[in-house]
């Protein structure tokens, strides 16, 4: 296997450092592991001013594209994490894709890219790259040891701390923490220790991932095959990366043999064959490959003592869709301001429960968008192969099929059930607390052109529409309350449409177009709270705010409880809500009857349905049946 310049990870000492004393004061907090879930957290509890070690076992950075897409709303936790610039740097953006049956153009989708927006939707940049460039900024701030090759080999805790046995070139070492992230991924040798286990479904489809360096000129976009001529039976994926390289996944047969086909040379052939179809035959060189299975595991709770878990080390969500990444930094924003928050003694060790409640109900909402992707993509029963081919079939001439085809792109996951999200009024409209607040081009009063996200830096944000005098000082005094109450998190504020003039050293926004107020559904004399990950906690008049800083301090929910209104993913549009139905039940009911009788069950469903739409429309539809395949 050749190497390419842009895929030589670089390489590190293994660390050598001295035991600590049993009498000294213990460590704040031990990350274990230097992905970029584990480096996230190092990094947002650094910005808070809190010393973190971070223990990797290997000594570098993975090598490999691995995760290549990284969402909007991951390249705004990189720039709030001091890293996104040269993140950007590296990156190619891309809007959306193409999937096509055999070689008919079946689906082409594009990711919303509003005239505010900040950023691209989706960039491509491989792991090992953007490892990298987190790994520098991790060695770059006096707050963060990164120690290489520095495996733990097994630990004790009890309730004021854990205690770490630490491999290293020098020997066994000893280190004691307060708290202990375990982020080190999906084989998780902490959670291995810590006697948990990941629960839920893994799937039957098995992809091989491969890099390979060829200069081409197709377009930076998502694009699918089902069952192409170059590899009958198979799905094949190609995403475009920066320096030529692409990413080629492609999927096996149930019946062929993995280790066979995971040889260089059979990878080699599989991805020649497909090239050459598509009429590109120049030189290419293989630079990486892999192996991959879907999973949509987790743990029941993300928080064993002082022992928290992030990342793939605390859940698995299938690769389509590309939220295993975007998850991940997810988690480490929530966590870095929590943790802070508990470690500066301003919050009550009960938030670090709500971290693990907000994500572990972030990863149901992932797993149910990703799990009906995974069906398309890799079906791993008949019923749903059946009716997988089938979709395919009619979206060739049926357009109106082709949304289920769509691969779900990753978005940020909502917090609307966590027990720190206070409940808006009932029928709110707009943003609704526990929402992500995205990113978005604004403009203050005095012309300047900016970003909500550098309004707001990188803490709490109340942003105040049209309010009176009055209102105006209370919300001040709020932010001084907050401020207060949270120790060194940042805590700004800003004015959209004030009655009066804004306070000293307080942003003014202009929207005299009403197009943030319209965005957010936001009514005059309402005040927005903003979350340091960009949630929105709270909103309404300044007067039922005035709880806010024990609610936080306290971690657990106020009197209202936690809101529930839309709780659940956004509605589709009734005729696709009833075509994705359609579609899961008739899989589910081939998958329940025997084998002999499947065909059977067609025929007496077509019967059923005839007698409902009448004569004519089911002659129709038994035409349209026929004639695709």
């Amino acid at each position: 296997m050749t190497t390419s310049p842009y895929y030589r990870p670089r390489q590190y000492e293994p660390a050598t450092f001295p035991s600590m004393t049993a009498t000294g004061p213990a460590l704040p907090v031990v990350v274990v592991g230097a992905g970029p879930v584990g480096m996230g957290v190092a990094l947002g509890l650094a910005h808070r001013g809190i010393p973190v070690t971070v223990l990797e076992a290997a000594t570098g950075v993975s090598f490999g594209s691995r995760a290549i897409c990284v969402s909007r709303h991951s390249l705004e936790v990189a720039d709030r994490l001091g890293f996104g610039e040269e993140l950007t740097r590296l990156a190619m953006p891309w809007e959306g894709g193409r999937s096509f049956y055999r070689d008919v153009e079946v689906l082409r989708f594009r990711m919303p890219n509003e005239p505010h927006a900040v950023r691209p939707p989706m960039v491509n940049v491989s792991q090992s790259e953007l490892e990298q460039v987190m790994a520098d900024a991790c060695a770059a701030h006096p707050l963060v040891t990164l120690h290489w090759g520095a495996p733990v080999a097994r630990f004790t805790e009890d309730e004021d701390g854990v205690d770490l046995e630490v491999e290293t070139a020098a020997g066994h070492r000893h280190l004691r923490a307060r708290w202990v992230v375990a982020a080190d991924g999906g084989r998780s040798r902490m959670r291995e220790l810590t006697g948990v286990r990941l629960q839920g479904t893994s799937y039957e489809g098995r992809y091989v991932i491969a890099d390979i360096h060829w200069p081409a000129d197709l377009p930076a976009e998502r694009t699918v095959w089902f069952d192409p001529p170059s590899n009958p039976g198979s799905t094949v994926i190609m995403h475009r990366q920066p320096h030529d390289i692409w990413r080629i996944d492609y999927q096996l047969d149930p019946g062929e043999d993995a280790e066979a086909e995971t040889q260089e040379e059979r990878i080699r052939a599989r991805i020649t064959d497909h090239l050459a179809w598509l009429g590109r035959e120049g030189p290419w060189t293989l630079e990486w490959f892999g192996f991959y299975k879907a999973h949509a595991l987790a743990l029941d709770s993300f928080v064993h003592g002082r022992v928290l878990f992030a990342g793939d080390a605390a859940h698995l969500v299938p690769i389509f869709g590309v939220r295993g990444l975007n998850s991940g930094m997810e988690d480490a924003e929530t966590l870095a301001w929590m943790l802070a928050a508990v470690l500066g003694g301003v919050a009550d060790p009960a938030l670090l429960d709500t971290y693990s409640a907000e994500r572990h109900h972030a990863w149901e909402q992932n797993v149910a968008n990703a799990g009906k992707s995974t069906l398309i993509m890799t079906p791993g029963s008949h019923g749903h192969r059946v009716t997988r081919d089938a979709l395919l079939a009619l979206a060739t001439v049926r357009p109106e099929f082709s949304h289920l085809i769509n691969p779900r792109q990753s978005s940020a996951t909502h917090a609307r059930c966590s027990p720190l999200t206070v409940a808006a009024a009932p029928g709110t409209p707009g943003l609704l607390p526990g929402d992500p607040v995205g990113d978005r081009r604004v403009r203050l009063a005095d012309g300047k052109e900016t970003s909500l996200d550098q309004v707001r830096g990188r803490g709490f944000l109340l942003v105040g529409f049209g309010l009176d005098p009055a209102a105006v000082a209370d919300t001040a005094r709020l932010q001084d309350d907050l401020a207060a109450s949270l120790g060194a998190e940042e805590v700004g504020l800003a004015l959209v449409a004030p009655e009066t003039d804004a306070p000293p050293f307080v942003a003014e926004l202009d929207d005299a177009f009403g197009e943030l107020a319209a965005a957010w559904g936001a009514r005059p004399g309402e005040v927005f709270l903003v979350r340091p990950d960009g949630l929105l906690l709270a909103r309404g008049p300044v007067a039922g705010h005035a709880g806010l800083p024990a609610h936080l301090r306290a971690g657990r929910p106020t009197a209202a409880g936690p809101s529930q209104q839309g709780a659940d993913a956004v509605a589709l549009p009734p005729a696709e809500a009833a075509r994705e139905a359609a579609w899961l039940a008739l899989s589910a009911g081939l998958d329940a009857v025997p084998a002999g009788d499947r065909e059977g069950v067609l025929a007496r469903l077509a019967l059923l349905l005839a007698d409902r739409v009448g004569a004519d429309d089911f002659l129709a539809a038994v035409s349209t049946a026929a004639s695709t395949r």
